[in-house]
């Protein structure tokens, strides 16, 4: 098991800060509101690898029980195990994915783009599913109402985070190359 470095936590606090940032740009769209966290979470687990993506995601859920960072400023565990903490739970996975996507073979624009639209699917089903059971709603219910209004807005943040992911980690300088093992 690799051990993280003080280059590891730099990187994932960064990531765990531009979630949070993300967090702040809250459009109510019914009882799920739209931000750029799926934006900062697909390219956290894209530049960083799914191990350090995972790392940031959690450390943002984390930070949230203390501090207001969740969508429009909320906090608590109140907020985490409410009606979108589904969509919450739904970023760790999709870090995970996208970080496994691009990590799985050479760093194409398509592997980038596969990555960021294939991490979308555990948000829509983890929050659509965790949505249905706390509102009680059929799940036809739950994905019309937090899922439908977010799909092309949610593409354009994964298109977004791809090319994103894809010149920072190709980036001469390799200030975000990932690791062998991540």
């Amino acid at each position: 098991m690799h051990h993280l470095t003080a280059t590891d936590i730099a990187r994932s606090a960064l990531f765990t800060a531009l979630i949070a940032g993300g967090a702040f740009v809250a459009v109510p769209l019914g009882p799920v509101p739209f931000t750029l966290q799926v934006f900062a979470v697909l390219l956290a687990g894209m530049a960083l690898g799914p191990r350090l993506g995972m790392l940031s995601v959690v450390a943002y859920l984390v930070l949230g029980l203390i501090a207001p960072v969740y969508a429009g400023g909320a906090s608590g565990i109140g907020t985490l195990l409410g009606p979108t903490g589904g969509y919450l739970f739904g970023f760790i996975l999709a870090a995970l994915v996208a970080g496994r996507v691009v990590r799985g073979g050479p760093p194409t624009a398509l592997r980038f783009v596969s990555a960021g639209l294939i991490g979308l699917l555990p948000i829509y089903v983890i929050g659509a599913t965790w949505l249905a059971a706390q509102l009680e709603l059929s799940v036809g219910a739950a994905v019309s109402l937090g899922v439908l209004p977010f799909i092309a807005m949610d593409v354009v943040k994964a298109l977004l985070a791809a090319a994103v992911a894809r010149s920072l980690v190709s980036s001469p300088l390799g200030l975000l190359a990932p690791q062998r093992d991540r």
